[in-house]
């Protein structure tokens, strides 16, 4: 039996299915999952292919790691560039000019390090050199192992320097914060759950995308406060070439980091607290984002790669820091 020439055939169907592995820091994990929903709907809608988007999410550094070790990440999301970079310089899994790709330094939103306290401020913090007090219990994630913690330390480090602090009172300041941390959790999430679960500390340091999840999990209990200055924390974005050449996920990929540069990414993004880049959607949340005095890692570090040589790299100047920080 002939078939008509419209009867439907099966190789003109719907294409198969494909799977996609996002790994990112720590406390994206609530942007991403309302993100992936979007992004699947639209990618049906467009392409008429179902997705299956998961996630996996850490310390950044950590995560950087696994997938350099092998995890078979198709797009990597992270919170500062270094942790992109070493997928370059271990097995070539990127390419060394991957931050070219994509808009903004392939960075769609930024976030800002904000300290946040208790209901209202007992310990009257007002900015970073409140932290280094004595007596003060501070909560910060490792900076070994967590973006959110290095972000941390450049953040009071820097601010000290473009406040005219010389490199030593710097150092000093960082020295006394770091003197006050009780516990060094892995991440931004096992920091949170120390300071707002088991109620450790007088501030917690975080992202300002941190807080209101925060808030919606622990109860409004807690006061954002917002230091004179503050870093500027760029989340960066790439897909893992080697892994979706090798799985055949580049088109999907590529169009999953792109989408995060549309109105509709960028609006999901300010909605769960992470700066826009699209002037048009900042507007919108203006009320959400006040304006504040930041500086960059490039201008006042030379660059992520220069901050981890000189700051993080193994005997470097965090590790002297933290073996003369001594608790009081």
């Amino acid at each position: 039996m002939l078939l008509s020439a419209t009867a439907p055939v099966a190789w003109a169907q719907a294409p198969a299915p494909q799977t996609l592995l996002n790994v990112s820091y720590d406390v994206s994990r609530e942007f991403y999952k309302a993100y992936n929903e979007v992004f699947a709907a639209h990618w049906l809608k467009t392409t008429g292919q179902k997705v299956t988007l998961n996630q996996s999410h850490g310390g950044s550094s950590r995560q950087a790691r696994s997938v350099a070790d092998g995890l078979e990440a198709d797009v990597i999301t992270m919170n500062q560039h270094n942790d992109i970079d070493i997928l370059h310089t271990r097995g070539g899994l990127v390419p060394a000019n991957w931050a070219q790709r994509l808009p903004n330094n392939a960075s769609p939103t930024t976030s800002v390090s904000v300290i946040l306290v208790r209901k209202g401020n007992p310990k009257n913090i007002r900015d970073w050199s409140d932290l280094g007090r004595a007596g003060l219990g501070v909560i910060i994630p490792n900076p070994k192992t967590s973006g959110n913690g290095r972000y941390t330390y450049l953040a009071a480090w820097g601010a000290a320097v473009k406040g005219g602090a010389g490199p030593e009172a710097a150092r000093a300041l960082v020295t006394r914060i770091f003197a006050n941390v009780p516990v060094l959790d892995g991440g931004g999430r096992g920091a949170t759950t120390t300071f707002a679960q088991r109620q450790l500390g007088d501030a917690l340091v975080t992202f300002e995308s941190e807080v209101p999840l925060i808030v919606r999990e622990f109860g409004d209990h807690f006061e954002v406060v917002y230091p004179s200055r503050t870093i500027l924390a760029e989340n960066p974005v790439s897909v893992v070439d080697k892994v979706v050449d090798k799985k055949g996920t580049r088109k999907l990929a590529e169009a999953y980091l792109q989408y995060l540069y549309t109105e509709t990414g960028q609006t999901i993004a300010a909605q769960f607290a992470l700066r826009p880049r699209s002037p048009q959607v900042l507007a919108k949340f203006a009320k959400s984002f006040p304006k504040l005095n930041t500086f960059t890692v490039d201008e006042v570090f030379g660059g992520w790669s220069q901050a981890q040589k000189d700051h993080f790299n193994d005997g470097a100047l965090y590790d002297q820091i933290i073996a003369a920080a001594k608790p009081r």
